[in-house]
């Protein structure tokens, strides 16, 4: 009897380094750079534990639901000169994407506007682009000013932000497994989805992943042709809309200040050399619905 003990102890205890082993090699498989540096410099490495394919889906199911939701208000525009511009300047950030990872030419982009005075724009993964009417209006955007937010949410998307949180809250075991919790009806679909929008839209960014959007966002705008000193009159816009008892809605999930600017500014002598060789010549590609 003490005999099997012994050997029940020592298979233990090489099970356990196993196991051990198996943990650490999973882990560090879910560490990589989700996109290529650019010209920016962008290459830390992430934890990517959640999946692609799932956050990807069930975003899409939540950009839908949005939709839909905007339709049944009828606040969502469908059409006219406003989502034309927006559109025009999504098809020329869109091929620049190329620059950081390869797999964004098949994404299924889309680009909706909804008619409302709320100050967000936003990029769900897989390519999903919302703009409100009230960041444009209210601030009075230009084109390069759009193309600077617009890039900058796209970055989120590229660099997979909302997936790297998820990521984090599942090895934390604050969150279930999303695949499991979307196995169910539509009812379990929608739920997984709002879930899923929550890390990825709602909650803040950190520090780090504001400043890789703005940097890759920033780039991203050069190489469509897009002044990148827009990026700054842009927060600069945006610190003079805080001023108030109520600040607009986008800057609760993107801090701003000065320093931010002072980052922006730092980067502009690695990103205008490639934005006078893009206004020279610019031909895009029409790639979003």
């Amino acid at each position: 009897m003490l005999e099997v003990f012994r050997l029940w102890c020592r298979l233990s205890s090489i099970l356990g380094r196993f196991t051990l082993s198996l943990v650490c090699i999973t882990l560090l498989s879910a560490c990589a750079s989700t996109t290529r540096p650019g010209v920016v410099g962008v290459n830390r490495q992430q934890f990517m534990m959640a999946s692609q394919v799932e956050v990807d889906r069930l975003s899409a199911i939540s950009f839908n639901e949005q939709n839909k939701k905007a339709q049944e208000k009828k606040i969502l525009i469908t059409s006219g000169p406003q989502l034309e511009r927006l559109k025009s300047i999504a098809n020329r950030l869109i091929p620049q994407t190329a620059y950081f990872r390869d797999d964004t030419q098949k994404w299924d982009w889309q680009l909706s506007l909804i008619n409302a005075p709320i100050l967000n724009a936003t990029c769900a993964p897989g390519g999903k682009i919302t703009f409100y009417t009230g960041i444009i209006d209210q601030l009075k955007l230009t084109d390069d000013e759009i193309a600077a937010i617009m890039g900058h949410e796209i970055a989120h998307a590229l660099r997979e932000h909302g997936r790297e949180r998820l990521s984090q809250a599942m090895a934390q075991s604050t969150l279930t497994n999303i695949a499991m919790a979307a196995a169910g009806g539509y009812a379990a679909q929608i739920n997984a989805a709002n879930q899923v929008a929550q890390y990825v839209l709602v909650l803040p960014n950190s520090r780090q992943n504001e400043s890789e959007a703005d940097a890759i966002g920033l780039e991203l705008a050069a190489r469509a042709g897009y002044n990148p000193r827009a990026a700054i009159t842009v927060w600069q816009k945006m610190i003079k809309a805080t001023r108030g008892n109520n600040p607009p809605e986008f800057l609760s999930t993107h801090p701003s200040g000065e320093t931010r600017i002072e980052q922006l500014s730092a980067l502009m002598p690695a990103v205008e050399p490639i934005y006078r060789e893009a206004i020279k010549a610019t031909s895009p590609n029409l790639v979003v619905k």
